[in-house]
């Protein structure tokens, strides 16, 4: 049977907040994502509550999705350590959110380096995620 360890879960999702606050922030790389969005940062005020609750649940998804992955993972390998966890986080987002991100954002000719923020910004959510998962 899997066992998920939810607090690391719930801190999962409390990381992946963080990680996106500041990604997109004036601090991080907010300020490149507008120019290459078009979008103001008074367009992104209007639409933060309604953002945070699907960013909420986005990350609440992903969280439990590296969680399970995690523990089939150690599962299968007999092995329970922080690095493992961090590998599946990595593989999880090289196979699922950066091809998916980059097939997307190639057909809807948005401009490359946008990719690299938003994959980017997947790539350390995922890690970030399953960093503390396989801390717990």
């Amino acid at each position: 049977m899997i066992e998920i360890n939810w607090f690391g879960v719930v801190l999962a999702i409390v990381a992946g907040m963080a990680v996106a606050g500041v990604w997109y922030s004036k601090i991080g790389f907010g300020l490149v994502w507008w120019k290459l969005t078009g979008i103001t940062s008074e367009q992104s005020k209007r639409a933060t509550v309604r953002n945070m609750v699907q960013l909420f649940i986005a990350n609440s998804v992903t969280a439990v999705g590296l969680a399970v992955g995690i523990a089939i993972t150690s599962m299968a390998t007999d092995q329970d350590s922080v690095w493992l966890a961090v590998l599946v986080g990595l593989v999880a987002w090289a196979t699922l959110s950066a091809t998916t991100l980059l097939q997307h954002n190639a057909f809807e000719l948005k401009p490359p380096m946008l990719t690299v923020v938003n994959s980017s910004y997947q790539l350390v959510l995922f890690l970030a995620m399953s960093l503390v998962i396989g801390l717990l």
